[in-house]
C-alpha cells in the first residue's frame, strides 16, 4: 500500500473535538491510533492548503500548529491547484458531493494518496479515488 496518507478534514476534528459517534463511539480514537501507526512507521503523512483552510474556520493558526506539530517530521504539504480546484466544482455537481470532497478525492488520486476518511460521499467518489475509513488501516 502506498505509504503516503490524507486524512479528511473531518477526521482531524473527530481528533481535536473528541466527538462521539451515534452509538456513543469515539471517534477520534481510530484516526488518532492511525497517525501514532504512521508516525512509528515512518509512513508520510499529507496536509494540503484547502485542509489547513478548511481547519482554520475552526482553530486559530496557532492550535493548527500545535495539532500538526506531533507529526512534523512525517508530513508533506501539497499545493492545490487551480485545475484541481475547477475540476472538482463539476466533479461535485454531476454527483452531487460537497466539493471539498470532490478536491479531496482528486488530490488523493493525482498524488497517489491512501485517502482515508468515513464521510459517505466518498463512496461516490470511489471513480476517482478509492478510500479507507480509519478503521480498516489500524
Amino acid at each position: 500500500m502506498n505509504e503516503r496518507y490524507y486524512l479528511d478534514t473531518a477526521l482531524w476534528v473527530d481528533i481535536c473535538e473528541d466527538r462521539t459517534g451515534y452509538c456513543g463511539e469515539d471517534l477520534g480514537e481510530s484516526p488518532l491510533k492511525l497517525l501514532i501507526i504512521l508516525k512509528t512507521k515512518k509512513h508520510r503523512l499529507v496536509i494540503t492548503d484547502v485542509l489547513v483552510r478548511e481547519l482554520e474556520s475552526t482553530y486559530s493558526t496557532e492550535e493548527l500548529n500545535g495539532i500538526f506539530a506531533p507529526f512534523e517530521d512525517i508530513l508533506d504539504r501539497i499545493r492545490v491547484t487551480k485545475e484541481q480546484m475547477e475540476e472538482a466544482k463539476k466533479l461535485a455537481k454531476d454527483l452531487d458531493v460537497p466539493p471539498g470532497d470532490a478536491l479531496h478525492a482528486i488530490i488523493a488520486r493525482d498524488s497517489k494518496l491512501v485517502l482515508v476518511a468515513r464521510d459517505n460521499h466518498f463512496r461516490k467518489l470511489r471513480s476517482i479515488s478509492e478510500y479507507y475509513t480509519p478503521e480498516e488501516l489500524i
